[in-house]
């Protein structure tokens, strides 16, 4: 068996396979708090996605070649296996349709604060990445200056050391770990849904789980016919005082909503 497409990091050694797969610049480990708390019930399988982490660049973003290279992947973990495949944002996208073109391979689906359409405004995102592709690296002599290079961009800490921990030492000096050239270069296809390519695909049968935060603007009523039609079996659950990165605001409910996903329980909710 050769190595993943893309660079992951399991662990378990027992019940069902769970993969997570993180929104734009984040990374598989971003989901290690959360993938800790399920090793009790599924063998979890952290997901660095197509040019972020330490997984390969790529030459343009499209959601279903993303989707292709995650299903290349999960095979060779486990070519036996279906999974539970969990995605934040840009790797929520890329998990619908994953599990559309490839339902023999999903067993369980979970979408966190993403919906199945065009995303109305990237606008932080944008500030974010010409944020970080005009840092100018040889100037960085510590998290320090990166830090505060940053601090106009993204004035809340939390969100700083979440973009930060792309910065990685390289030698003497820092390089990012993202292609923030393509990401950048293709926000808009990030930001975008393939709906045509979408519209000639049966739904998916299998049980869904739509997370989402209370204060995100991710998420709305306006999605949800699209979201029923695509994937009937959907459970909806909004989590109060969370927005876009529900499972670092909220994971303790995050990690219940998962758990009854792979155990089966089902219903709508508000918690």
């Amino acid at each position: 068996m050769g190595e993943p497409a893309l660079h992951t990091v399991s662990s378990g050694e027992s019940g069902p396979r769970i993969a997570f797969c993180h929104g734009l610049l984040g990374q598989g480990r971003n989901w290690n708090q959360i993938a800790k708390g399920l090793a009790d019930v599924s063998r979890p399988t952290l997901v660095d996605m197509p040019d972020h982490g330490h997984s390969p660049w790529s030459d343009r973003i499209d959601y279903f070649d993303a989707a292709a290279v995650l299903a290349d992947t999960l095979r060779t973990i486990d070519p036996e296996e279906p999974w539970t495949v969990v995605g934040h944002s840009m790797g929520g996208k890329t998990a619908m349709v994953l599990a559309l073109t490839e339902p023999e391979l999903v067993e369980r689906l979970a979408v966190v604060d993403i919906s199945p359409a065009p995303t109305a405004s990237f606008t932080q995102f944008e500030t974010f990445l010409a944020s970080m592709r005009g840092m100018d690296l040889d100037e960085v002599s510590s998290r320090a200056d990166a830090d505060e290079a940053m601090r106009e961009a993204a004035p809340d800490p939390a969100i700083r050391g979440f973009l930060l921990q792309n910065l990685r030492r390289d030698g003497d000096g820092w390089r990012w770990l993202p292609n923030l050239a393509l990401l950048e270069r293709d926000i808009a296809a990030i930001g975008g849904w393939p709906e045509e390519r979408i519209a000639e695909l049966p739904p998916f049968d299998g049980p869904v789980l739509w997370l989402s935060g209370a204060n995100s603007p991710y998420v709305s009523e306006e999605n949800d016919a699209e979201m029923r039609r695509l994937f009937p079996r959907v459970r909806q659950v909004t989590v109060k005082e969370a927005g876009h990165w529900v499972h670092s605001e909220q994971p303790e409910v995050t990690t219940a909503a998962l758990r009854a996903l792979i155990t089966g329980e089902r219903g709508r909710a508000e918690v």
